[in-house]
């Protein structure tokens, strides 16, 4: 198996397709890449930009260069000594425009009788032998039309059964959007009703899903896969495994997210996960634990009672149970009174929705992970004891791994996750926003050096070539955002003080979301007005508790966004976030260094995000998905252009050019201590040859007179930092003068 020493996110688009990719790849390797990395491929929704919409299994999107356009990126790869990584999506497809989807619109063509109906995860029975499409508004029923060959309704078309011609005789049912809630009977991607599950798990789907990506091995086009949202699979190692017999063993990583304390089952085929469990670790050693208190305190007066983190988690993936995926919850309680048919049904639903509400972690892989299932089910005895007899039956069913109720509850789980935890709970607690990331638990604020070490051994003991990150196009805040964000545990009454005066000069009615907001325009500034918009629109969405999505609180929304335009109309506004930007920018600066190179040199395969060589300050998609300037990034790593920000390209490119030339060097992982009163501020580690030294808690060591006599422990040999280019013996006030990192290696190598 062919592994990368790092790799690159490339999001490929309609308007930046595999042609202009490929004109990109001599930059990269100037930058020190090894691997370029692919967003989606194959052929999705017209215009989709994020290309997980897939509608088509066998060809590349023209619109994103085809088959031509990744021949053109792979040879140009190969020319470098580069490989490649492609992003597939094998839970679902796009079934927004069914015209587009050959598959989806042969099965509401024809029904059961359709070919591909085995395709996808229907349960006929609930609608009544017809697949419930829930695309119709408020009383707008009579918009439904036949015209020509197919139903219209609006911009959407949907196909004729052959010999039918009225509505009622068709495969399907246009109902009301507010059914999918509670009657949807095919299976989607979280409650999204545009993307249908696919059902790989039957060998037939399998092999035809992924004819395309058997042809890129077989070709020898695409060198490794990166496997979107294994959760939602009937059974993944079983998909890993079937994965693994066509790329012949090929270098893959799956996006999961592991909650802390849960590691990735070693009999899955993969290197490892893409990075969120080492995206929370890097961001946590260097957020000072003295915050914690304080901010908890502002939190608390700000929203009138301290935040029970467990208890906001439970309650609103129970809503979410009970919500947008009820109708996955009905499912579930199907399948379970089919095998007990004299059950109580509405108690068998509520205790299916109890329990999902309780689980620890995204899902179980039975029977590996029973005990996660065994602490839902205790869990849910203690707050539903009413529900006991209703636990008592479900507890047999759902531990049978081959029982189809247990399958279909560890698919769910993870769903009611995501929907209850990040895309919520993650915006109703403001304490401090640089933890509520994806793969991240807030309520873990901070760890200590020799956490990080330990964590890091295991690492490089387990998991060596798993992917490590600091921003994808689905993290809530781009890395340097939270760089920012975190100095606001190092100035606790600093942010404090500067909040009140934003929330007295731009009230809102929620004073928890306004931090939430203010540390957002904080961490992202200078962030355009447009940006700014949009992300406050999202995260009171999300939040939920104010103005939804579907239900829309006019005044409220009003007045968030008010506050939004007071940063750029009001000269007191401006004046309160400049000043708190005095305090936090020098720090900030430190933080993002410090994360970027930590990030790339610990154990594992690092990956830069498209652009975050630079400054990455970007908010939540579609804000963290924009285009990146390449001519500009070229001109500053070739010395003919200027950027702030171009020590953070200078340790990017050193650090990758490291790992990729000298890869010897980065074989092992062991602690590199100091001595002296400001040690605690220092984190460094030995990688084999190449040791990693960066500042943490840069306000604090200030504030101490900085490092005096700190030094490093270091292996014998005489040292040099590679970003300077100079000698050390270990004192940190000369190793670190220049910058708050140093990478270093033996002069003698």
């Amino acid at each position: 198996m062919r592994v990368p020493t790092s790799t690159y996110r490339l999001q490929i688009t309609p308007d930046f397709d595999l042609f202009e990719a490929a004109r990109r790849l001599p930059y990269l390797h100037d930058l020190g890449v090894d691997w370029v990395y692919l967003s989606p491929l194959l052929a999705s929704e017209p215009g989709s930009e994020h290309g997980y919409d897939v509608v088509a299994f066998d060809h590349v999107d023209p619109l994103r260069g085809g088959i031509e356009g990744l021949a053109t990126l792979s040879a140009e790869a190969r020319r470098l000594g580069m490989g490649v990584l492609v992003d597939i999506v094998p839970n679902h497809v796009g079934v927004a425009t069914p015209s587009e989807d050959p598959w989806w619109w042969d099965v509401l063509r024809l029904g059961r009788d359709s070919d591909r109906a085995t395709a996808f995860d229907v349960d006929w029975a609930a609608g009544d032998g017809r697949i419930l499409i829930p695309v119709v508004g408020d009383d707008d029923e009579d918009a439904i039309e036949i015209v020509g060959d197919h139903v219209e309704y609006h911009d959407h078309r949907f196909p004729l059964a052959p010999g039918t011609t009225t509505l009622e005789e068709q495969h399907y049912e246009l109902v009301s959007w507010r059914r999918a809630d509670d009657d949807l009977n095919y299976r989607r991607f979280f409650a999204v009703n545009t993307l249908a599950a696919v059902r790989v798990e039957d060998p037939e789907v399998f092999a035809e899903t992924h004819v395309e990506v058997r042809r890129w091995f077989a070709e020898g086009l695409v060198d490794g896969l990166r496997v979107d949202h294994p959760d939602g699979l009937r059974d993944p190692q079983r998909y890993l495994d079937d994965l693994a017999a066509l790329t012949g063993g090929a270098y893959v990583l799956v996006e999961k997210i592991l909650e802390p304390g849960e590691a990735l089952s070693s009999s899955w085929a993969t290197a490892g996960t893409t990075g969120y469990d080492a995206l929370a670790l890097v961001d946590r050693v260097l957020t000072d634990p003295a915050g914690e208190k304080p901010l908890d305190d502002l939190e608390t007066r700000l929203r009138g009672a301290p935040v029970d983190w467990a208890r906001m988690v439970h309650d609103n993936k129970r809503a979410v149970a009970d919500g947008i995926l009820h109708s996955e919850v009905r499912r579930i309680t199907r399948e379970v009174l089919y095998l007990a048919p004299t059950a109580d049904e509405p108690r068998i639903e509520d205790a299916v929705a109890e329990l999902l509400a309780c689980f620890p972690v995204y899902r179980s892989y039975l029977p590996e992970g029973r005990e996660h299932l065994d602490e839902a089910f205790a869990l849910a005895r203690r707050t539903r004891p009413d529900l006991a007899t209703a636990f008592h039956l479900l507890l047999p069913i759902l531990t049978d791994e081959w029982a189809a109720p247990a399958r279909r509850f560890q698919q769910t789980s993870g769903m009611v996750m995501a929907k209850g935890v990040e895309d919520c709970s993650f915006y109703r607690w403001s304490r401090l926003t640089s933890l509520n990331e994806v793969g991240g638990d807030p309520s873990v604020f901070a760890i200590d050096v020799d956490d990080f070490h330990h964590a890091m051994t295991l690492r490089q003991r387990d998991w060596p070539h798993a992917m490590t990150t600091l921003s994808t196009h689905d993290t809530k805040r781009g890395e340097d955002v939270r760089a920012r964000i975190a100095v606001l545990a190092e100035l606790p009454s600093v942010w404090e003080s500067a909040l009140d005066d934003l929330l007295g000069l731009a009230p809102l009615p929620d004073p928890g979301f306004g931090s939430l907001l203010w540390q957002a325009a904080m961490g992202a500034w200078p962030i355009s007005r447009e940006r700014l918009h949009g992300y406050a629109e999202k995260a009171m969405r999300e939040a939920g508790d104010r103005t939804t999505w579907t239900e829309p609180d006019e005044a409220y929304e009003a007045a968030v966004h008010a506050a939004v335009d007071a940063a750029y109309d009001s000269p007191d506004v401006a004046r309160a976030l400049a000043g708190l930007g005095t305090h936090v920018d020098e720090p900030a600066r430190s933080n993002a260094l410090a994360a970027k190179l930590v990030a790339i040199t610990m154990p594992g395969v690092p990956d830069v995000y498209q652009g975050s060589e630079l400054w990455e300050q970007s908010l939540v998609d579609p804000d963290n998905r924009r285009p990146v300037d390449f001519d500009h990034r070229a001109a500053v790593l070739a010395g003919a252009g200027d950027d702030d920000a171009v020590t953070k390209l200078h340790v990017t490119c050193s650090a990758l050019t490291l790992r990729r030339d000298r890869p010897e060097l980065f074989t092992s992982y062991a602690p590199v201590l100091a001595t002296g009163a400001a040690a605690d501020h220092v984190l460094a580690f030995d990688r084999g040859g190449a040791i990693t030294v960066a500042t943490r808690l840069p306000v604090g060591l200030g504030a101490a007179g900085g490092w005096g006599d700190t030094a490093l422990d270091l292996p014998p040999g005489r040292w040099h930092d590679v970003l300077t280019g100079t000698a050390t013996d270990g004192r940190l006030a000369d190793l670190l003068a220049v910058h708050p990192v140093a990478l270093l290696v033996r002069e003698d190598a």
